[in-house]
């Protein structure tokens, strides 16, 4: 069975929140020893990640 795929939408602003955040993870963690793969995934797939522009309607 596929794993199911999620999506997710971030204002510029989270989107920044979110790198800085994962770098910070990233040198903690090589600060620790520990290994640095999974993160190193995630910032590689979260800045080539499409940037798109939606509309929100007003309820």
């Amino acid at each position: 069975m596929r794993n199911p795929k999620y999506h997710i939408y971030l204002t510029p602003d989270e989107r920044c929140t979110v790198i800085n955040s994962l770098i910070d993870l990233r040198n903690n963690l090589k600060i620790q020893g520990k290994y640095t793969d999974l993160v190193d995934e995630l910032l590689i797939k979260l800045t080539k990640a499409n940037v798109k522009q939606i509309k929100i309607k007003d309820v």
